[in-house]
């Protein structure tokens, strides 16, 4: 059964600046509708409509050009619509928040390229992440709370990287380096994860672990992955959106579709 969507009468909107949460009551975390984004003519998004639902899994795929990382772009605020609203919950419009606003109403993006501290050791970088007012300077020779420690050290947990945690993070593998910066968005307390190609690169037992890790996250925050690997994408087993030319082609699990004729022609090859 689907959730039901508020309607823009239905939307309270919290004012810009404000350390506002979204309100999901009405079951969707994510609200895209009829967005549009032009780069010199040319329609990176194309009229789109995409909802998420709170907790979920979701994968975006779709051949080069489709609007994947101009759909994250508009989210994260790195980028403005033309045309269309993007919404935060029932309450929180995106298109009238700076991205630190966004950040800090609780959407996280990972890069496909870990951008990390080498020198520093893996506590050291969640230590950075956290996302209270600081400096490197004056984070490094801060004494850390009980509560901080705590999130650092759930993080290191959750993200299987406890042992590692007094080892700097240049020393560490592909796959141990992706973990840590999902680590670093997870100390920041997100409920929208947005996770850019994360298994590129990794050996089979990387994947495994990232393929477990991405589902156990689900539920406790709402995951969206932007993924080319479809052996990868077909083991998170979640809802698919297939994006071509900035426009919604396909939606539905896995198996839909990859079966669609649609898909088939214009990404998976016939």
């Amino acid at each position: 059964m689907s959730t039901p969507r508020s309607s823009a009468a239905d939307r309270s909107l919290a004012p810009p600046g404000m350390d506002s949460k979204p309100d999901t009551r009405h079951g969707e975390i994510l609200y895209v509708e009829n967005v549009t984004v032009s780069f010199d003519g040319f329609k990176a998004l194309d009229d789109l409509t995409l909802y998420i639902e709170d907790g979920e899994l979701r994968c975006i795929i779709g051949p080069n050009g489709a609007g994947k990382t101009t759909l994250m772009d508009v989210i994260t605020g790195k980028t403005r619509p033309d045309a269309g609203t993007l919404f935060f919950g029932s309450n929180l419009d995106l298109s009238q928040m700076s991205e630190h606003e966004i950040a800090r109403a609780g959407i996280g993006r990972k890069f496909q390229t870990p951008t990390l501290f080498d020198g520093l050791t893996v506590f050291e970088n969640l230590e950075l992440a956290l996302d209270a007012p600081k400096t490197v300077i004056s984070t490094l020779f801060a004494r850390l709370e009980g509560a901080q420690r705590e999130r650092i050290e759930s993080a290191l947990e959750t993200v299987g990287l406890a042992d590692t945690a007094e080892r700097r993070a240049g020393e560490l593998a592909h796959g141990q380096k992706q973990w840590l910066e999902i680590g670093m968005l997870l100390v920041q307390n997100p409920r929208l994860l947005l996770i850019d190609e994360p298994v590129a690169g990794m050996t089979h037992a990387e994947v495994d672990r990232t393929t477990r890790l991405l589902r156990e996250l689900a539920g406790s925050h709402t995951v969206v992955v932007v993924e080319h690997d479809m052996e990868f994408v077909r083991s998170l087993d979640s809802r698919v959106s297939v994006l071509h030319q900035g426009r919604l082609l396909a939606e539905g699990d896995m198996q839909t579709v990859q079966d669609d004729e649609r898909v088939i022609e214009v990404y998976l090859g016939g």
